[in-house]
């Protein structure tokens, strides 16, 4: 299934808002998709927003390692 700028839009307000189902489409080629966590909807979108804009500017992912002496 080929995604669309309108299903960016629509994982990103169930990402504001907190939701985890979204509804994709409208009539019969609508669908609904639970999501299990916050990342899988972050991960989705990314995947979604590289298909749909190939060009768009990847977000920088930091990661910082914690260490202890004791």
């Amino acid at each position: 299934m080929t995604c669309t700028q309108a299903d960016i839009d629509a994982l990103k307000e169930a990402i504001a808002t907190g939701a985890r189902r979204v509804k994709f489409g409208s009539g019969p080629d609508s669908r609904e998709v639970e999501y299990r966590s916050l990342q899988d909807m972050i991960d989705t979108l990314a995947l979604i927003v590289n298909e749909v804009q190939p060009n768009a500017p990847q977000p920088i992912r930091t990661s910082y390692i914690a260490h202890s002496r004791e």
